[in-house]
């Protein structure tokens, strides 16, 4: 399964840059995480329960992040291992872009299944990544972006989102 998209992140591209090396953001935006530890330089270990179509299970897997070119672009590669339903791996692409609103990260994403989970068949394997990818990315834009200047009240994500500033200022 492969997938292209960008987001406008209401947050300056420094900001962004570091929220994407943070596990503390990613374990905020990667869906079902229970745990995400490490450093860019030596990866992310990361533990996630998900559940796609009957199959529940609890993946623990690492992360590495490589052609890293500094407040522009990086990819991000993992790999995870769920046991007797089969394993999960996959990798993103992300650049980083000034815009009017801030930055602009766009992102290519590819991901596998094997085991119990491949055999789910492609549609809804590949509906299940869609949805991963899409949930990561919109909570990353929520959690590092500012709330738009015409909302009239924050929300209570808006904010939680004090703790990312101070955690990366």
């Amino acid at each position: 399964m492969q997938m292209s998209d960008a987001r406008e992140i209401r947050a300056d591209r420094a900001t962004v840059w570091a929220a994407l090396l943070s596990p503390e953001v990613l374990k905020e935006c990667v869906p079902g995480a229970q745990e995400v530890t490490g450093t860019p330089e030596e990866g992310f270990e990361a533990t996630v329960v998900q559940k796609v179509g009957p199959v529940k299970a609890t993946f623990k897997g690492m992360v590495t992040v490589s052609n890293i070119v500094e407040m522009q672009s990086l990819t991000l590669t993992g790999e995870g291992k769920g046991g007797a339903a089969g394993y999960a791996k996959g990798g993103a692409d992300v650049r980083l872009e000034d815009c009017e609103a801030g930055t602009r990260l766009i992102y290519d994403v590819e991901a596998n299944v094997g085991g119990k989970l491949a055999q789910l068949g492609s549609r809804i394997v590949d509906g299940f990544a869609k949805k991963m990818a899409d949930q990561f990315f919109t909570r990353f834009e929520e959690v590092v972006g500012a709330p738009a200047e015409d909302d009239p009240e924050p929300e209570p994500e808006a904010v939680k989102k004090g703790w990312l500033k101070r955690l990366i200022s």
